[in-house]
C-alpha cells in the first residue's frame, strides 16, 4: 500500500502553489494576512476544500471570505498555469476554527494552572 494517495500529493502541491499565489500575486488587502492550513481533496480530484486562518474578529473573517470569493476566478486561472492537472478542482474556502478552539483550551488550562498556584502558595505565618 502506498503511504500517500494521489489526492494527498495533489493537495500538498496545491497548498504550496496557492500559498505562493496568495502571497505574491494577489494585491487584495483582505487577503494579505491569510494562511492556508490544509487542503482536503476528493478522491476524484474534482473538489478541494481549502482551510485558512487569519488573525482578527468575525468581521475580518467574513471580509476575507468575500475577498476569496471575488478572487476565485483569478486563483483558478493562476493554478491552471502552475499545476499540470487535467481538471482544476472546484475550490471551496473554509475558515479553520481548530486554531481558535486550541487557543481557548490553552487559555483555560493556563487559568487553571494559575488558580492552582494561588491555592498552594505557602503561608508566611510560619
Amino acid at each position: 500500500m502506498k503511504p500517500f494517495t494521489r489526492s494527498d500529493r495533489v493537495a500538498g502541491l496545491l497548498k504550496q502553489v496557492l500559498s505562493d499565489i496568495l502571497q505574491k500575486k494577489i494585491k487584495d488587502p483582505r487577503l494579505q494576512m491569510i494562511t492556508i492550513t490544509s487542503i482536503k481533496m476528493s478522491k476524484d480530484l474534482r473538489l478541494a476544500r481549502i482551510y485558512f486562518i487569519i488573525s482578527g474578529d468575525r468581521k475580518e473573517i467574513e471580509a476575507t471570505n468575500q475577498g476569496l470569493k471575488n478572487a476565485l476566478g483569478y486563483i483558478k486561472r493562476a493554478l491552471a498555469r502552475e499545476v499540470d492537472l487535467r481538471y482544476i478542482p472546484d475550490l471551496r474556502f473554509y475558515y479553520d476554527e481548530s486554531f481558535d478552539y486550541g487557543s481557548r483550551i490553552d487559555k483555560i488550562l493556563n487559568s487553571l494552572k494559575s488558580d492552582d498556584r494561588s491555592n498552594h502558595m505557602p503561608s508566611k505565618e510560619q
